[in-house]
């Protein structure tokens, strides 16, 4: 079932999530919910907070779309290793209609649970990096645009507030 995206400045996306102590049903139709919700709203990634859900649960498929999907699912997932430096755009499905520049790991090493509850470790470089922090803050109550410059963060608050006015 799609379900609706939270949009900032909903005060959901500033709480920590909850970590996920029993994988059941309930989790499973969470996750086929987050994945249909981020396929339908065209994004790569999506965290259960950003749908109103207080638990540590991402989703996350970069694949193009041409390509067979690869759904990536990961339970309580922590970073234990990044190295590197990027700086590129990144959007939101929680912020929408805004961009911007932020600074990441370029690769990272993720651990995490998968649905039958299986530790995994994934190693991930570029878009996908990329994608594992940004949904990764969201479990954190941490925005893209909370990694911004004061000033940035200014702009972005009032530019925002103009754009959400409009509509």
């Amino acid at each position: 079932m799609v379900r609706t995206i939270l949009t900032y400045p909903d005060p959901v996306l500033k709480k920590k999530a909850v970590p996920v102590t029993i994988i059941n049903d309930a989790t499973r139709e969470l996750v086929r919910d987050m994945a249909e919700t981020m396929y339908d709203a065209q994004g790569v990634g999506l965290a259960a907070p950003q749908i109103g859900v207080s638990q540590r649960v991402i989703v996350i498929d970069v694949s193009q779309r041409d390509e067979r999907p690869e759904l990536i699912v990961c339970i309580n997932p922590v970073i234990i290793h990044g190295e590197g430096e990027s700086y590129e755009e990144e959007g939101c499905l929680s912020v929408p209609k805004y961009s911007a520049n932020v600074h990441r790991h370029e690769r990272v090493v993720v651990k995490s649970l998968n649905l039958e509850g299986e530790e995994v470790v994934h190693r991930a470089e570029g878009l996908l990096a990329i994608a594992f922090q940004h949904e990764i803050d969201h479990l954190d109550g941490v925005l893209f645009v909370d990694h911004l410059s004061a000033l940035k963060k200014e702009m972005f608050k009032k530019k925002y507030r103009r754009m959400t006015e409009e509509e």
